[in-house]
């Protein structure tokens, strides 16, 4: 015997679930041929409706459902499930309050609980929209707690999903990322139109932490699953999306796919959608003029829209009650007009406007006042604005997320530098520079409990690293999605403990001894300059060679890696000299003007984004000198008064270095109690014990940095790599850390000023001093260099000290710098 009428609809409607409409689509045919019930025949309709505006046909999706209300003898139940299934109809063609009033009303006509669910489920969606996340907060949890008596885990987990998407609309991404990644495994099993959609929303939430080349592969993917299954609205949502985030990096792709979007949209009668992807076009098209991270304008997309154009795009999106978009739009066009010096409107949000919303708001008045001449106020308004996103931000623990969502206050970091810089005033370009530092590195971390999940999925990443192919293995979709979820459960479960202060300069002057000078260099629409601080003056020293420096920055990897690999043979002396002339050049144009300011033998050093990868070391500006990296120099003055003091020391040698048994055993014969880990007991778990014991340690092993994800970076020990995310593992941290690893002491530059590598994140930790390279090193010449500094640490010197004293006895001058606090 066949299935009755009624299976038949349930199993449409669980085949429209999975995204799999063609085969629902013959369900329906098939059920509809077996029943006279008016009740059955309406919902039939229904779904029906459901499938034509999923595929593409919202109009006749709407008569369909319609119609199906005029049915004669359908009961009130029934009303209501046609009536929510209308309301569903508003909402994806963008009639928000339409669908929120007739789901409204059909909820208060329901009774069986599923419908009732459901309901709760698409009126969430609609109040969403429209800002009122109270009460979607309160429809999701009635559904989820209404779904997990009578639905399915699958029910549950899109309820659940939903709630990380409201959280995320309220700002808390690190909620949101939580509630979506504990509800993805659900969702996903179901079918692959399902994934996509959750993909959609948590891409929102990778742009939003500033990780947009992770959440724009997420939208490709999604878009092409929609594509495949021919679902145009999610489709054409899929894109939007994806505009969104190529706004912040590539306004003329982002242009581009706004534009295809909208066609879309208009085609579906979507038109709330349609005005929001012209927004989103239009504000790509005003992005020329503003200054990219390394300096240089930002090319005009196109020609700029008329005011006419922007008062429309604005309006239409009002009227659709989709005022932060309105807002953004108006206020991108109010910044464009800034930067060219035009008459700009007085600048008005909400107290309650979206972040972006806000902080474009205080990039405008910065921006006007900078026009203007007036410096002071120009540095108030883009304080104001870093000071907000600092507060959203405080909750953050995780480097990776920190780091990431400085994204935000580009623009506005941007703009107080320069007017900093243009005042004169080295207190104003030191508090500027301090804000640059801070914006990812004002809060200290709470270290996290043992997570046994995240260890295990760790030590499955190591095993696939070992067994796929070298700069490939992150490709593996296992991989991918492992090292994924190792990234969410950081986010989540690294808190902030505290919050750092940032100083001023009279704390610097007071830190700073007669033989140590600091130089802060900062980096804005004016170029490079650089501040110059002694322990009774400060002055800004302009780069005016700093244009031609940039041009020998993208060379001098290769050169340094060549120089370590090149020791022999008739190539040997002209690469040592290509090498020598590129670090000439770097030297005069950075080091050499800043320090005919100073005498100074000891140089903290702090820099922006631009300038990572830089061995000051090896500068022959700073030959005789000692030199520490510094996050921030508020950090240095902090960490100043608490001397390191290194009693126990550990050491751990790699696979398949030639030379680390020798290099550890000189560096070991220094101190009265050593411990050492060799191949093949220095594994991951025993030399992370090794660090909690020790106040110094010595990691002899390859070393490899990621840079789509640096975390990943990792030291190569017996059973695989040791990684970034693994030092937030350790109960402790030593004070100490030395890492004669290739690479490792290398970063990548995400937004302007930040950075992120193996090195902070030992830093993040709480480790005081890291001596890295950034940069392939001889292991003759590691290994000699870095024995020799031990001899000066076993006594008590300082490690930047050391590392000088090492460089000079033996003459090698390698790329190791100490980053933190080397003295």
């Amino acid at each position: 015997m066949g299935l009755s009428a009624a299976a038949l609809h349930a199993r449409a409607v669980d085949l429209c679930a999975h995204g799999r409409y063609p085969d629902a689509r013959r369900a329906l045919q098939r059920a509809d041929l077996l029943t006279d019930d008016p009740d059955l025949h309406a919902r039939i309709e229904g779904t029906r409706a459901h499938i034509l505006e999923r595929t593409g046909d919202p109009v006749g999706a709407e008569r369909t459902c319609r119609a199906a209300l005029r049915i004669d003898g359908i009961t009130v139940a029934t009303t209501a499930v046609l009536t929510g299934q209308l309301g569903m109809l508003a909402m994806y063609g963008g009639r928000f309050a339409e669908a929120e009033s007739l789901l409204t009303s059909a909820i208060d006509d329901t009774v069986e609980h599923t419908e009732l669910a459901n309901m709760r489920m698409n009126r969430a969606l609609a109040r969403m929209y429209l800002g009122l996340l109270d009460g979607a907060d309160h429809d999701l949890r009635d559904a989820a707690e209404q779904y997990g008596r009578v639905g399915t885990a699958l029910d549950v987990a899109q309820a659940r999903h939903n709630l990380g998407y409201v959280a995320l609309l309220r700002g808390d991404i690190v909620e949101a990322m939580a509630e979506m990644s504990a509800a993805r495994g659900p969702i996903a099993a179901a079918s692959p139109v399902n994934a996509a959609v959750s993909d959609i929303d948590m891409a929102e939430v990778l742009r939003d932490a500033g990780l947009v080349t992770q959440g724009e592969r997420l939208l490709a993917a999604a878009a092409r699953v929609f594509g495949a299954h021919r679902m145009p609205q999610p489709r054409a949502e899929a894109e939007f999306q994806l505009a969104r985030s190529q706004l912040v990096h590539d306004p003329r792709r982002a242009a581009r796919t706004a534009a295809s979007a909208a066609r879309r949209f208009r085609a579906l009668g979507a038109a709330s959608w349609a005005a929001r992807a012209d927004g989103v076009r239009l504000r790509a098209l005003l992005a020329g003029g503003a200054i990219d991270r390394h300096g240089l304008p930002v090319a005009g997309v196109g020609r700029p829209p008329s005011p006419a154009a922007v008062a429309a795009t604005a309006g239409e999106l009002r009227r659709h009650r989709m005022t932060g978009d309105a807002d953004a739009v108006r206020l991108t066009h109010q910044l464009w007009r800034a930067r060219r010096g035009a008459p700009t409107e007085r600048v008005r949000v909400a107290a309650g406007a979206p972040l972006e919303v806000r902080l474009l708001a205080h990039e405008v008045r910065a921006t006007r006042a900078a026009v203007a001449g007036r410096e002071r106020e120009a540095r108030r308004h883009a304080g104001r604005g870093l000071d907000e996103l600092i507060a959203w931000r405080g909750s953050f623990g995780s480097i990776d997320l920190q780091a990431s969502a400085a994204m935000h206050g580009s623009g506005l970091v941007l703009a107080g530098i320069g007017a900093a810089v243009r005042s004169g005033r080295p207190d104003a370009v030191f508090e500027w520079s301090e804000r640059a530092r801070h914006l990812s590195q004002h809060v200290v971390p709470l270290r996290p409990p043992p997570d046994p999940e995240q260890a295990a999925d760790l030590a499955e990443l190591r095993r696939l690293r070992l067994d796929l192919p070298a700069g490939q293995w992150m490709a593996d979709p296992r991989a991918a999605a492992l090292g994924e979820r190792v990234r969410q459960r950081q986010w989540s479960a690294t808190g902030a403990a505290r919050h750092e202060r940032r100083h001023d300069l009279a704390a610097v002057h007071e830190a700073l001894d007669a033989d140590t000078a600091l130089l802060s260099y900062v980096f804005g629409p004016h170029g490079l300059a650089c501040l110059v601080a002694t322990r009774d003056d400060a002055r800004i020293v302009e780069l005016p060679g700093w244009a031609a420096a940039r041009d020998e920055l993208p060379g001098l990897r290769a050169d340094l890696e060549m120089a370590a690999t090149v020791r022999t043979g008739p190539l040997a002396g002209v690469v040592a000299h290509a090498l020598a002339t590129r670090l000439d050049a770097l030297s005069r144009a950075l080091v050499d003007p800043p320090l005919q300011a100073t005498a100074a033998r000891r140089i903290v050093i702090t820099v922006p984004g631009v300038l990572t990868g830089v061995p000051w070391s090896m500068l022959p500006g700073m030959r005789g000198r000692s030199s520490t990296l510094a996050p921030s120099a508020s950090r240095w003055v902090r960490e100043r008064g608490a001397p390191v003091t290194v009693t126990a020391c550990g050491f751990a040698v790699g696979p398949r270095v030639a030379r680390g048994e020798e290099e550890v055993r000189r560096a070991a014969a220094h101190w009265a109690d050593a411990r050492v880990l060799s191949d093949p007991h220095a594994r991951v778990d025993a030399v992370a014990d090794l660090a909690s014991d020790v106040d110094l340690l010595h990691v002899a092993a390859h070393g490899r940095h990621a840079v789509d994800n640096p975390l990943f970076s990792g030291l190569e020990l017996a059973d695989g790599a040791l990684f970034g995310y693994d030092i937030d593992r350790m109960h402790r941290v030593p004070s100490v850390v030395v890492l004669s690893a290739c690479e490792v002491g290398r970063s990548s530059v995400r937004w302007g000023e930040e950075a992120v590598g193996m090195t902070r994140a030992w830093l993040h930790a709480g480790v005081r001093c890291v001596v890295a390279a950034p940069v392939v090193v001889a292991d003759d010449e590691a290994g000699e260099l870095l024995s020799a500094m031990h001899e000066g640490l076993a006594v008590g010197a300082p490690a930047a000290d050391a590392l000088a004293a090492a460089a000079e006895r033996t003459g090698i001058r390698a790329p190791f710098q100490c980053h933190g606090s080397g003295f």
